[in-house]
């Protein structure tokens, strides 16, 4: 098996919208004009283009032969990843089907063959960040909205997201924006909190993470902001999607008008934060503040 065919279903899918919408923009035709040419609705088109179906091989063939697409080994490349994007129920473990959003689900295929993510957390560390007890403790929170089963599967991915993201220290490049808030507010116990500002500060120092913290005095607009992440599948602007959070919901977005939009908030608030070598000092000052209260001022 290809290494193409072993691409994750919903990376799969991207490329494969990614690569139908160039060949049609090197056209004159517009999604209603291969509509009308293929006798199909505008919908349909929309829907292929925005990656929120996999298109059979069938239709693959029929738009590249609209667009003038003659080459065999780029046609069979399509192949492969259209029927890759097929796979989905195939490698996703059950357990995963039965105890993680759908959203998170296709995060982490996109996180497998990121080139770079970019992301934005308002309140609590990414997960993929969390040391073991802070993890336990933020799952712990939602209380009986989850079973014990989904909040040890939850736990399992966490540890494994932290695992991909650190275990290689010239992997993808990592920018992370932390609302001020997010290294202030304690998890758990003193001793917990001041572990996780450390492990997070050493984090900091790898060659291919970046972290920026956004000061209070910046005003309240960071906090109504809520988490998002982008993850960049190439160096190209167009091949990027957006993972983002709400409470109790979660999706990715693929639409490019959405993509730049939150890129341009990622750079503005970039710019607006501490520097990193600030920002490390900041997380290590509290960390150290921690350390340094009495007994008497330990949180359960």
């Amino acid at each position: 098996m290809s290494a193409m065919q072993e691409r994750p279903p919903a990376v799969a899918r991207q490329r494969v919208r990614r690569a139908l919408r160039q060949f049609r923009e090197r056209t004159p035709l517009s999604q209603g004009d291969v509509a009308r040419e293929l006798g199909w609705s505008l919908s349909k088109m929309q829907r292929i283009e925005a990656a929120e179906v996999a298109v059979s091989l069938t239709d693959l063939r029929a738009l590249l032969d609209v667009y003038g697409v003659a080459d065999a080994g780029l046609i069979a490349d399509l192949s492969q990843e259209a029927q890759a994007a097929r796979r989905q129920r195939w490698v996703t473990p059950p357990e995963h089907r039965d105890h993680l959003t759908a959203g998170l689900r296709q995060l982490m295929q996109f996180e497998s063959e990121a080139v770079s993510i970019r992301a934005f957390q308002n309140v609590v560390l990414p997960g993929a960040l969390q040391t073991p007890a802070v993890a336990e403790l933020v799952l712990h929170m939602a209380g009986s909205r989850i079973t014990d089963e989904a909040r040890r599967v939850r736990f399992d991915v966490r540890m494994q997201r932290r695992r991909h993201l650190l275990d290689n220290p010239h992997g993808m490049e990592y920018l992370l924006i932390l609302d001020e808030s997010v290294i202030k507010r304690r998890v758990g116990s003193r001793e917990v909190m001041a572990e996780q500002l450390e492990a997070l500060a050493e984090i900091a120092r790898r060659p291919n993470i970046a972290i920026r913290v956004v000061p209070f005095e910046m005003g309240a607009r960071i906090g109504l902001v809520d988490p998002f992440s982008i993850v960049n599948l190439s160096d190209a602007d167009d091949d990027a999607v957006v993972y983002r959070e709400f409470y109790g919901d979660d999706r990715v977005i693929d639409d490019q008008v959405e993509v730049r939009y939150w890129r341009e908030i990622f750079e503005e608030m970039w710019k607006t934060s501490l520097p990193e070598d600030a920002t490390v000092r900041s997380i290590e000052a509290e960390a150290a503040q921690l350390r340094a209260e009495p007994d008497e001022r330990r949180l359960s």
